[in-house]
């Protein structure tokens, strides 16, 4: 089976060539590796899809360039297209290795790594930092929608509803790589609003459904209420609203506040908590402004179709 590999990297990533090192140096690696670096007003929607083009695989995977993967990862994503025809995609997540210097980033990732070792197994979703399609899937589903999002954003979750339609998609916990990216708490509330809160909740609302894993999974909506209810206690100056709030929240995460501990120590432990408290008040506050955008939307798009000219019968 044939397995073509696609790096988006046009925005010069600096980890790029420690990505390529650590895909050469693994099992069972890619037949072809296809790393996308011109032009660069490519977004990464845009830069898979023509990484995509030029396959020539079975299989087409896709790794960010500042990920690197496990020596095990080809040989598990081959594993698994070989031991099930039926299966359409494949993808991983984090490990819980920390291999950045910031507290934010180390909290960041700690947290995707948690998310998605919760949601092992079937899903109807896709992940691209580390991901697997069968082209032929890839095709019949139209690829990333570039044109909708132009800018990192929420287009391989897009994407894995629409390759959920053709069959199975899983994702492996086992299937993993480290993450390099380096985050401060701007661009993590940033990221949290718009370019991820605020598409996703304009995503369930135009799919009128709400997907049961990953980040808008029951536990991590009770968490977000939880969070909620941390902060109406701290602004009321109600306490025992608040210690209900973080006794919530630490009972429904205790998984992800171990590996705090455990990979941040105790200080790291308790500012990723605090962090973890705003990424899901940034949630909260991204679903009344994705209503709005999407009502806006709605409200421009029958304007739209009203203004368009009839011809008048004869």
């Amino acid at each position: 089976m044939r397995l073509s590999l696609v790096v988006p990297a046009t925005n010069s990533p600096p980890t790029l060539q420690r990505c390529l090192e650590a895909i050469a140096a693994a099992c069972e690696g890619p037949d072809e590796v296809i790393v996308v670096e011109e032009p660069e007003s490519l977004g990464p929607a845009a830069a898979r899809n023509a990484g995509a083009e030029q396959a020539t695989g079975e299989i087409v995977a896709f790794v960010d360039a500042d990920v690197l993967v496990h020596g095990d990862a080809f040989a598990r994503m081959r594993a698994a297209f070989g031991g099930d025809p039926e299966l359409v995609a494949l993808f991983g997540g984090y490990d819980d290795k920390v291999a950045t210097s910031g507290i934010v980033a180390g909290f960041r990732n700690l947290l995707h790594h948690t998310v998605h070792q919760r949601s092992a197994g079937s899903v109807a979703s896709f992940w691209a930092g580390l991901g697997a399609v069968r082209h032929d899937a890839f095709a019949a589903s139209g690829g990333f929608d570039a044109r909708r999002y132009p800018r990192p954003s929420i287009e391989d979750v897009e994407l894995g509803g629409r390759l959920a339609g053709l069959g199975p998609i899983l994702l492996d916990p086992a299937l993993l790589g480290t993450h390099l990216k380096e985050w401060t708490l701007r661009s993590m509330i940033r990221t949290d609003f718009s370019s991820r809160g605020v598409p996703w909740v304009r995503l369930m609302l135009e799919q009128r459904s709400v997907p049961a894993t990953l980040n808008v999974g029951a536990r991590e909506r009770a968490s977000a209420l939880a969070a909620l209810l941390v902060a109406a206690g701290l602004l009321r100056r109600a306490p025992t609203l608040a210690i209900a709030g973080i006794t919530a929240q630490v009972a429904l995460n205790t998984d992800l506040y171990a590996k705090l501990v455990r990979r941040l120590g105790l200080a790291g432990a308790v500012a990723g908590a605090g962090l973890h408290t705003v990424h899901q008040l940034t949630a909260a506050a991204a679903v009344p402004a994705g209503i709005a955008a999407h009502a806006a939307s709605a409200t421009s798009r029958r304007r739209s179709r009203s203004r368009r000219p009839t011809r008048a019968g004869r």
